[in-house]
């Protein structure tokens, strides 16, 4: 039986814009946990590694270079958003010519994989030169999945979503974030807690990486149990998909890949201030505050972005995305020269609120992303659009910025000297969400697209 010929009138099942059956209650509750449990495995793994990175890798792995370890170690945190333009590309093609599925199953694998020999690997002092090696090839494995996974998970929930909460079903992928966030930080202060800084230093933080292989486990038999996008049902059943994805996106909507591109650059900047470890490592290491306390702070900074996430998503459903996205952006650069003098003050509660100030425009400028990313883009091309832009404003936006950070923190003496790199960065996504038209009320489940 087509879609065209399901019965519309079941009461069991939500409806897309043109009023055909979509989604069972039972279908949209394996969606959500699909794409909410799987990103927040692959963010788990990413953001273990950011912590880690830069509260040790410097010495572990980049001893030789003396004071250089620690922004080299920073660096490579750097290193695996080069890969995930590349990831976005392989896994966009995959996911719009054989569907979104297939991109779960595979990015969360090789995110699972590399994690876990991340923490078997040698260091320095066994191997020499191998280990620094190697630890980047691994981060680049890191970088490529999660070039791919984003997009797939996002379009997953979008795809599946009933009329008017393509903001909120969007907002599941999303949340993964903050969630890996929050239980990399459990694990981090569980681990370093039982063990205590001097084991944790030595070996302890290898546990948090070889956990990473049973999350996989979880996860792939979560997302095993979803079906397939019915926008990409329906591409499959007309015979309309894209025979080259990427070609037909590059010629005929660059403008907005690129615009899209921008609206995450002040996002993902100042997110990487939390979850790229360079307050975390600040704090510890600067005015010698309690690594355990900090933690929990981080944990509480990215429970904020979370709740925040959720309002904007939801938000963005009722008064659109763009002035969902102007708000965040506009607060975003009221509060952060104030985020960052609280920070450079070297209290543990004022460097604490700075982080929960933190939390709250991040929420608010990613919580309807996934929706808004949707609806720029054909539905025949759309996960390559999606992936595409987000691996770019990941790259300009968080790739490097716990490096830009450590480097103008010790260039002018101040943390403070990070707050004007990151309010440019908020006002070029501000300006380019002027250039994007909304169509939150606009229908998403179409072959042709906008």
């Amino acid at each position: 039986m087509s879609r065209s010929q399901i019965p519309d009138d079941r009461p069991d099942v939500y409806h897309d814009e043109s009023g055909a059956p979509l989604t069972s209650p039972e279908e949209y509750r394996r969606v959500a946990y699909a794409t909410m449990v799987g990103t927040t495995i692959e963010w788990y793994d990413f953001f273990i590694y950011a912590q880690i990175a830069a509260l040790l890798f410097g010495k572990l792995f980049f001893s030789g270079l003396g004071e250089l370890g620690q922004l080299t170690s920073l660096a490579t945190i750097g290193v695996s958003f080069f890969f995930r333009p590349l990831g976005a590309i392989v896994m966009g093609h995959v996911g719009d010519r054989f569907g979104r599925r297939a991109v779960l199953v595979l990015t969360l694998g090789l995110m699972g994989v590399a994690t876990t020999l991340v923490g078997l690997l040698p260091t320095a002092a066994s191997i020499g030169v191998a280990a620094p090696i190697l630890l980047i090839i691994l981060r680049c494995l890191q970088g490529l999945s999660a070039g791919g996974e984003w997009g797939g998970a996002a379009m997953l929930a979008v795809e599946h979503a009933p009329r008017g909460k393509r903001g909120l079903f969007g907002a599941y992928p999303q949340v993964g974030v903050p969630l890996g966030m929050m239980l990399a930080t459990i694990m981090m202060g569980t681990v370093n807690g039982l063990l205590g800084k001097e084991a944790f230093d030595a070996w302890g933080w290898r546990i948090p990486f070889v956990f990473s292989i049973v999350l996989v486990f979880i996860g792939q038999y979560v997302r095993s149990r979803v079906s397939e996008s019915p926008v990409f049902a329906e591409l499959e059943e007309a015979a309309e998909r894209s025979k080259a994805p990427l070609g037909e996106l590059l010629s005929r909507h660059p403008k907005e890949v690129f615009t899209a591109a921008a609206s995450f650059l002040g996002n993902n900047a100042l997110g990487y201030m939390i979850v790229g470890g360079f307050v975390l490592a600040y704090a510890t290491k600067v005015h010698g505050l309690s690594r355990d306390h900090m933690l929990r702070w981080v944990f509480a900074a990215a429970v904020v972005w979370l709740v925040f996430t959720i309002i904007g998503a939801i938000w963005s459903d009722r008064i659109g995305r763009t002035k969902v996205y102007k708000i965040g952006y506009v607060l975003m650069a009221v509060l952060m020269l104030p985020q960052f003098w609280l920070i450079a003050g070297g209290t543990e509660l004022g460097t604490g609120i700075g982080l929960l100030l933190m939390g709250v425009p991040s929420g608010l400028t990613y919580g309807p992303q996934s929706a808004m990313f949707a609806e720029m883009f054909p539905a025949k091309i759309r996960l390559s659009g999606v992936s595409l832009a987000y691996a770019i404003g990941a790259v300009f936006g968080g790739a490097f910025a716990p490096m830009i950070a450590q480097y103008l923190t010790t260039t002018f003496g101040t943390v403070v000297a990070v707050a004007p790199y990151l309010l440019v960065m908020s006002l070029i996504s501000l300006g380019s969400i002027f250039l994007i038209t909304d169509r939150t009320n606009e229908p998403l489940h179409t072959m042709s697209g906008h």
